[in-house]
């Protein structure tokens, strides 16, 4: 794997830093410790502007090269999870209750490697925008910096971004041109009926029973509402109800994440919904209440730069490695805003074997720092010539 040498170098020094951030995880904008480190290690790197308070706590920094060009934005997110970390690694949280569970800690290991990197060559016609987001896992901070005008602000004309993949082998990338993660959108759904005991549920309206209902019809919306070829995912994650093993409840409330990727299925998705739970709630005789947020859009990834990455991480992984028509994936990313306003391409890079994303025992592998780090350096080079 030919990661650019001076970058391997750098590989200790992204190590300290992911392992200092992965110790000191902050949630969605209150990512204030976090900015603070990223603008210190900026400064002490050179880099010629450094934009603080962006979406509360986002960070934008510029790199000029050694001529005039555009303006290439490289985008990291800050913001770790509310799970208590089963590592036992030394380096572990040191705040309970959270922790970069999902690599953002590496995320942003990779780009202060580049951006050392390419502080110290400079080797480039044009500009570098690095983008540190906050909450990204909650919040959109994505949505917010590009409403806070970061895209016009800068004169970014095309941004790329990185996530790692566990079990995913080592240095191997992946992307898709076009869509290639989903929209979110979560339903809460709140039915009332009558309480009681459980003895005596003629005297009862039992929401429990029109939950459950509810829950096992709105699985027809993917298999008798939705063309076989089109995507869908609709899952409820959560039911809470009940107190006692025999009182019928007054209340009870279910929740549930819809993941599509066109705006006809999301939007028969959400009118199906809507139909499934107010007809049972009527065929109960309870009352229901839906509070529908239509989330984080699809990632998109624009198809003539989704290629040019691909090739980037050939340069870096060898052509066996890198997979540039992947296919698409139910999860969601707020990196789709960026995308909607600038051209682009998001990217996998594996780091091998180890606890999937989101779980308590996940740890960011530091061997594929250098591989991120580089992969973003030759992006600019290669985006931005000199001569």
């Amino acid at each position: 794997m030919p990661v650019i040498n001076r970058i391997a170098a750098l590989a200790p020094e992204m190590t300290a830093w992911r392992r200092h951030l992965h110790q000191h995880p902050e949630l969605e904008f209150d990512c204030h410790e976090t900015a603070a480190f990223v603008v210190a290690r900026l400064r002490d790197f050179g880099v010629d502007e450094i934009h603080q308070g962006i979406a509360t706590s986002g960070v934008v920094a510029l790199i000029r090269g050694r001529a005039e060009g555009p303006v290439i934005g490289l985008r990291a997110d800050l913001d770790a999870l509310p799970i208590e970390e089963t590592t036992g690694a030394d380096h572990a949280s040191t705040r309970p209750g959270k922790m970069h569970a999902c690599g953002h800690d590496g995320h942003t290991a990779m780009l202060l490697g580049a951006a050392k990197y390419l502080c110290e060559t400079r080797n480039f016609a044009g500009t570098v925008a690095l983008i540190f987001q906050p909450a990204e896992e909650e919040g959109g901070g994505g949505e917010v910096m590009v409403r806070e005008g970061i895209m016009d602000r800068f004169g970014i004309t095309q941004v790329y971004g990185i996530h790692n993949a566990p079990n995913v082998p080592l240095g191997h990338f992946h992307t898709t041109p076009g869509p290639l993660m989903a929209a979110v959108d979560t339903a809460w759904v709140y039915v009332t009926g009558k309480g009681g005991h459980g003895a005596t549920p003629h005297d009862c309206t039992d929401p429990v029973v029109a939950i459950v209902g509810m829950v096992g019809a709105l699985q027809t919306i993917v298999s008798r509402n939705l063309f076989a070829l089109d995507e869908l995912v609709i899952s409820v994650t959560q039911i809470h109800t009940g107190t006692a093993s025999n009182i019928i409840p007054e209340e009870g409330w279910f929740c549930a994440t819809i993941r599509s990727f066109t705006p006809e299925v999301r939007d028969m998705a959400e009118k199906r919904f809507h139909e499934i739970v107010q007809g049972h709630a009527a065929a109960y005789g309870v009352s229901a209440r839906i509070e529908y947020d239509r989330g984080y859009p699809p990632t998109v990834n624009d198809p003539d730069r989704a290629a040019f990455a691909a090739a980037v991480a050939r340069e870096i992984s060898g052509p066996d490695a890198v997979q540039d028509n992947a296919g698409r994936e139910m999860g969601a990313e707020d990196f789709s805003y960026m995308l909607q306003a600038r051209p682009g391409a998001y990217l996998f890079l594996g780091t091998g074997p180890g606890a999937g994303l989101h779980h308590p025992a996940y740890d960011f592998n530091d061997e594929a720092a250098p591989l991120g780090a580089s992969f973003f350096a030759r992006l600019v080079e290669r985006a931005l010539p000199v001569g």
